[in-house]
């Protein structure tokens, strides 16, 4: 049985994985690359830990990065080796061993707020960086929930009383709209259609997404966002404004109305991050928290890993 066989008969096992390290997930975000798991085991063989990753290629070197539209993953372990350091710092020390061995030119994932295996992996000569995503940990109270946006977003709301909120938007329509937005700013998309049609396919069979959209009365679409959740998490993940409608309050709504999508499923709302420091400001007034996630990332081979992060940097941005 190969090391994804037993990831995906392992995370059937499990209590909780998150959405964006699931074996569906990895399918689609991955669809045309190659995605594989490294896994960490007792004396047993019993599976401790994992960590799926996509494996990229480029001339002689090979390396280790997020998928797209995928803003964790890393080194998920189970919940009775969470409860115990020792256990995780094992994990981690045989996941660093096995990425010694395959011999990449670089590493780089983006580890789940309040991982362990962060500490662990900067023990072991990992570096690590600070990242910030939003997230409302009550939605239980939407009154409460809304008087707690800034009066901005609440003015906002106020001018979008004529809009109508919607879901189940058409992916293809919804691609389309995100390309002209784009466009409206001179930026470029930078994920595919076919890309968002395999993800939007998989997550739909899965019952794990949604499209929602905020449009006028003639039907007219000034936002719009696509959502993915699990058991514990809903994820802003793709949200889409028309900069022509940009005083509309339609990017306010829009947010109230995936926050209340995300009280209907029981879930927290995460913003999905952002170190864009006007993107960060937005999701801020929402009344929103805070909260810190790391990056993990190591360079094996100088050269190709600075020639990695050039093409990351330059790669298309869609604020």
């Amino acid at each position: 049985m190969s090391n994804k066989e037993r990831y995906i008969e392992w995370v059937n096992g499990q209590e909780y994985v998150p959405v964006m390290m699931s074996p569906w997930w990895m399918d689609a975000v991955c669809a045309g690359k190659e995605w594989d798991v490294l896994l960490a085991e007792d004396e047993n063989g019993n599976i401790l830990g994992a960590m799926p990753y996509l494996l990229r290629k480029r001339a002689w070197f090979k390396y280790i990065i997020m998928p797209q539209q995928t803003q964790t993953g890393g080194i998920w372990v189970t919940e009775e080796t969470t409860a115990d350091r020792w256990k995780t710092a094992e994990v981690c020390r045989q996941i660093a061993e096995q990425l010694d061995a395959m011999k990449v030119a670089y590493y780089y994932q983006q580890f789940a707020p309040g991982s362990l295996c962060v500490d662990a992996m900067r023990g072991l000569g990992f570096k690590t960086r600070e990242r910030v995503t939003y997230r409302v940990n009550d939605l239980s109270d939407l009154d409460a929930l809304i008087a707690s946006f800034s009066k901005n977003k609440r003015r906002q709301l106020q001018k979008a009383l004529s809009l109508h909120a919607g879901r189940g938007m058409d992916v293809e329509e919804f691609y389309r709209f995100h390309t002209r937005c784009l466009r409206a700013r001179k930026h470029q998309i930078s994920y595919t259609r076919e890309f968002l049609l395999v993800l939007e396919r998989k997550a739909r069979r899965n019952g794990q997404c949604e499209i929602l959209s905020v449009s006028n009365a003639d039907g007219q679409v000034y936002a719009a966002a696509f959502l993915v959740w699990d058991k514990h998490n809903m994820y802003y993940l793709i949200p889409v404004y028309d900069p022509a409608f940009k005083e509309s309050g339609a990017g306010a709504l829009l947010v109230l109305e995936a926050m209340k999508l995300a009280r209907e499923k029981k879930v927290l709302f995460d913003f999905e991050g952002s170190m864009d420091r006007g993107t960060a400001k937005h999701y801020s007034q929402f009344g929103s928290t805070p909260v810190t996630y790391y990056s993990v990332e190591k360079t094996y081979k100088w050269f190709p890993a600075f020639f990695i992060r050039l093409l990351q940097y330059f790669a298309p941005k869609e604020q």
